[in-house]
């Protein structure tokens, strides 16, 4: 999106209204960092994960970030999946989350003018509900880390692939508390539940009080969306897809980014305001998917 509609979009996102649509298309997010880094050959062992390329390797970071802007994406989202101070601690670097944050809000500036989406995720592990902390935890560190990605100076956060209720709330609050829009992303398994067992519209219904611009579902498998989509569009929200291509430890064959274009467009016409790709897709997926929707 370029011009008048980028201003939209960015007045919608720092005024916390749903995302409009301007132009009457879908919004383009983009897509995986962490395995895109791996797939260039710089690992990103847990429990790093995208954060040592900030460390290691942050040219690399931003070249992912400028493949995704010149590919279309609409949305880019800052490589701050793991700079929260609890994450660092583990290797000793607690201290860093201020600086790493900065970086990565800024790779993404530098090469994108449209909106930068702040990556807030789980405190621990995407995929182990029960390693949550308790609620006096969830609510400073969260509230840390949004406050962080607001001074860094990110558009709005993404609360994503998150496996519990009440931690994605405690993460859209701080985003809110911060003076940011948030949207909220859920990771769900193939009988579209959250993976702590929860209903999905359990979730839904816990952040919208606080008042989500979208919500939506990422890091899951594709075949699992048919079973999410029915209840994010009954949210009654803008909602957002951002499914993989097998979770990081897994090692599944990519689908061409032409078949995983034509999907997109299957969701499109079930409602989907949002798309993008998760662990797995590269720029040329999402530049593919910007083909076919700028075509339609």
């Amino acid at each position: 999106m370029r011009g008048e509609d980028n201003k939209n979009i960015s007045a919608a996102l720092a005024a916390g209204q749903m995302l409009a649509l301007a132009s009457g298309r879908m919004l383009i997010l983009d897509g995986a960092t962490g395995t895109e880094l791996e797939r260039r050959g710089a690992p990103c062992g847990l429990p790093l994960w995208s954060s040592g390329g900030l460390l290691h390797t942050p040219e690399l970071v931003g070249e992912i970030h400028a493949d995704y802007a010149r590919a279309g994406c609409d949305l880019l989202t800052a490589a701050s999946f793991r700079t929260q101070r609890r994450v660092l601690a583990r290797c000793g670097m607690g201290e860093r989350a201020p600086e790493l944050t900065r970086l990565a809000v800024a790779l993404a500036r530098q090469v994108h003018r449209g909106p930068v989406l702040g990556s807030a995720p789980p405190l621990e592990d995407c995929y182990r509900p029960e390693r949550v902390p308790d609620q006096e935890t969830l609510e400073s560190e969260h509230c840390e880390h949004a406050d962080l990605l607001a001074a860094a100076g990110a558009d709005a956060i993404l609360a994503e692939t998150h496996n519990t209720a009440r931690e994605a709330k405690a993460a859209a609050q701080a985003a809110r508390a911060a003076g940011l829009p948030v949207l909220v992303s859920f990771v769900c398994n193939e009988r579209g539940r959250l993976l702590s067992g929860e209903a999905l519209e359990t979730g839904i219904d816990a952040v919208l009080a606080v008042g989500p611009v979208a919500v939506g579902v990422n890091c899951l498998p594709i075949s699992a969306l048919a079973e999410c989509i029915p209840v994010l569009a009954a949210s009654g929200l803008p909602f957002l897809l951002s499914p993989n291509m097998g979770a990081p430890s897994e090692r599944v064959e990519s689908l061409p980014p032409d078949q995983f274009a034509a999907l997109t467009q299957t969701w499109r016409e079930a409602g989907a305001s949002i798309v993008g790709g998760c662990c797995g897709t590269t720029p040329e997926h999402l530049a593919a998917v910007v083909r076919l929707q700028r075509s339609a």
